[in-house]
């Protein structure tokens, strides 16, 4: 098939937005909330209606089990030997819909609105996370169907339904499957814009370790009028720890910490140092003024690709009404690092532990709890699919796509990669002021349209690099 049909596709889709905005609303009607078993037999619903969907215009589309909310696998093949083929990720669960009190209009009553700067925005929950995003997918595809009556390549579509609770039973669910989503890579649809106006693709995510300490010293509750001075307090070993963890510069000093962190290219770190990312854009909204992180590096370089340690919380004597003159026999703490490519999760958790115990005074002892831990995700840079797909995007919004990296973690990439050996591109059109997880999740009508052109580009230019053999 040729790719010369991109101009008919892109007219199709323009020609089509009614109806594609339409069956979004249907799949946004599904109240697929993963989080709550009441809404059990919902999530079933919203697998079955897009394995419905895509098989209505030629996937072979089936529902899978796994041992929590069910996966959808669809295929479309051109059965053509040489063909680039590509697995798309999403997800149809979402997220509570609490506090109910706060949303302008029904959660699940989709509707088209005016935001108050004149945008048009879809208002419902899932409208961005991740319904919408998986949508422009869909819809893309469908487009190539009803023009050409395939797709320029060949397509896996994989759908879970339990990304919002941490996508529990979905690693075992690769595991058994990996032998039929073989693919050249995947694609992500779950990320976002630079900015209104300027696409951008995500080239990196950072890992996670989740750790917790709880230190114990005496062997119940002291009054602090009989022991205080004499018997260690919990509470003060352990700030005491926590408070060493950072340097005067931002720099963790765990030992250890930083081995195998690489600094950007320098043709990258160029590009990030054009981009709008400064105290003013970026701490200001959130009321903050300067970075707390290395202060020998840019503020971009702080949020997206440099390592990081944060205290998510402490736990520690009388915390009720009032007053009550104790010193506690214990207190805990969460910890956080986000890491970067050369970081091992399991190495750097050790190292924190072995951080804590030798700072420990004689009468305490600590015991540590797993919470979470997952690598970080890193594409090459002069990986093809991610020139393609650069290239496709400029087209389309007629800017040049930014490559830029994300402090958050997704964890499925990582098994992606550590499962089916797979690298994933990540190409999103939601934006900062989205809302997901919160009241008046919203979606720009203007993300979902271009969004939809921009994957019917993408899938050309992957087809075109195909056949170059650059892909």
């Amino acid at each position: 098939m040729s790719v010369s049909k991109l101009p008919a596709v892109l007219e199709h889709i323009d020609a089509d937005r009614d109806a594609s905005l339409e069956r979004l609303f249907a799949l946004l009607r599904i109240k697929s909330i993963s989080a709550d078993p009441a809404y059990a037999a919902d999530c079933q619903a919203a697998a079955a209606h897009l394995a419905a969907d895509l098989a209505s215009f030629g996937f072979k589309a089936e529902v899978r089990p796994t041992d929590g909310h069910p996966a959808v696998v669809a295929k479309h093949s051109g059965n053509k030997g040489g063909r680039p083929h590509v697995l798309f990720y999403g997800h149809y669960d979402v997220q509570p819909v609490d506090p109910l009190e706060l949303w302008h209009r029904p959660p699940f009553e989709p509707a088209v609105v005016s935001h108050a700067d004149g945008r048009k925005i879809i208002v419902a929950r899932g409208a961005e996370d991740d319904k919408g995003q998986l949508m422009t997918f869909v819809e893309a595809c469908r487009a190539w169907a009803s023009v050409t009556g395939e797709l320029p390549v060949d397509v896996t579509v994989l759908v879970e339904g339990e990304e919002e609770i941490g996508s529990a039973h979905f690693g075992a669910f690769l595991q058994k499957h990996k032998a039929d989503l073989g693919a050249d890579f995947v694609l992500v649809c779950d990320t976002g814009m630079w900015d209104r106006e300027t696409p951008a693709i995500t080239t990196s995510l950072r890992g996670l370790v989740y750790d917790e300490v709880r230190i114990t010293a005496a062997n119940r509750d002291l009054h602090s009028g009989l022991f205080g001075g004499a018997a260690q307090n919990p509470i003060r070993v352990l700030t005491r720890i926590l408070g060493s963890l950072h340097d005067d510069n931002g720099r963790v000093t765990i030992p250890g910490f930083y081995d195998g962190v690489k600094d950007l290219p320098p043709d990258i770190l160029a590009q990030w140092e054009k981009l709008t990312f400064t105290p003013e854009t970026f701490l200001k909204p959130i009321g903050l003024s300067e970075p707390a992180g290395e202060h020998d590096r840019l503020l971009i370089e702080q949020a997206f690709s440099r390592p990081t340690c944060d205290i998510n919380g402490i736990v520690g004597g009388y915390t009720g009404e009032g007053s009550k003159t104790v010193i506690p026999s214990h207190a805990s703490a969460k910890i956080s690092f986000r890491l970067v490519e050369g970081q091992d999760p399991e190495t750097v958790r050790s190292a924190f532990r072995a951080f804590v115990t030798a700072r420990l005074p004689k009468d305490c002892r600590a015991d540590f709890i797993d919470h979470a831990g997952a690598p970080a995700i890193s594409l090459d840079w002069a990986m093809q699919p991610l020139a393609a797909a650069k290239q496709a995007l400029t087209d389309e919004w007629g800017r040049e796509a930014q490559l830029i990296g994300c402090g958050g973690s997704i964890p499925i990439v990582a098994d992606f990669k550590t499962t089916l050996g797979l690298d994933s591109v990540l190409v999103g059109f939601g934006l900062d002021d989205d809302n997901i997880h919160s009241p008046n999740e919203k979606y720009d009508l203007k993300s979902f349209e271009k969004g939809t052109r921009s994957w019917a580009r993408i899938l050309a230019a992957f087809a075109e690099a195909g056949r170059s053999k650059t892909l």
